[in-house]
């Protein structure tokens, strides 16, 4: 019997906390609710909480306690037929903060994410901890459920904060080396639609869109990569020229 051996991937902790990071789309929902709101700002905490800002005039803005699930939403780079690449759902207690702590909360947010809307705090505005009881992320690789502790002691993958500029750079300025990555997806695929579907540290997602359905192809790298250098390294080997001087 001949085993297949699988490539190399984030752990579902990482992918947690590369979703968890970034600044994807949020549905906040009240459990045992219909209802669903999106905060006016969300932010993830390296300890796992996380921050929600709502109207004043909201009802959870007064509520104490209330447990919620948090939806974040991994987009695509691109525009594809399925729009969605991961979901990662929160689920805690959800309650306001004094005025003090959200000042301060606000502050803590600003120094790595400035954002107007922190300057609405107080005004308008109410900020609310959600702090976490468990973690389901659902994406290409499966269902996980994770503890709140495992995706804040996660690292985030390298690549997170300029993925996505960087696919569709890929995908819009370089055809000529999509074309020549196309060569590693089996041929039986190579009549679809190939588009670039993500980027991480252990190597490069294509989704082929053809019309029998869509399928998700890895292409590993022969080691992690942790800066741009050694991703253009990596980016030379798969293609397989020694040329990448206008790919940035």
């Amino acid at each position: 019997m001949i085993e297949t051996r699988r490539p190399p991937t984030p752990s579902p902790a990482e992918r947690a906390r590369t979703i968890a990071i970034r600044n994807c789309p949020a549905t906040l929902v009240p459990t045992g609710s219909g209802e669903r709101v999106a905060p006016r700002l969300h932010h993830v905490h390296s300890s796992g909480s996380v921050s929600v800002l709502l109207p004043e005039s909201h009802p959870l803005a007064g509520r104490e306690d209330t447990p919620v699930m948090l939806e974040l939403t991994d987009p695509a780079p691109v525009e594809l037929r399925e729009t969605v690449r991961g979901l990662l759902w929160i689920t805690g207690w959800l309650r306001p903060l004094n005025d003090i702590a959200a000042r301060a909360r606000a502050l803590s947010i600003a120094e790595t994410r400035p954002d107007p809307r922190l300057l609405d705090v107080g005004h308008g505005t109410r900020l609310l901890r959600l702090t976490p009881a468990s973690m389901v992320l659902a994406d290409a690789d499966g269902t996980h459920s994770l503890r709140p502790h495992m995706v804040s002691a996660a690292t985030p993958d390298p690549f997170h904060a300029y993925e996505t500029e960087w696919l569709r750079h890929l995908e819009t300025a370089h055809p000529d080396v999509m074309a020549q990555l196309a060569r590693h997806v089996p041929e039986e695929l190579r009549d679809g639609r190939i588009r670039p579907l993500g980027l991480d540290r252990f190597g490069l997602r294509l989704r082929v869109e053809n019309p029998e359905g869509d399928h998700d192809v890895r292409l590993a790298f022969s080691r992690p990569v942790a800066c741009p250098a050694e991703l253009a390294g990596e980016l030379r080997r798969l293609l397989g020229c020694p040329f990448l001087a206008g790919l940035r």
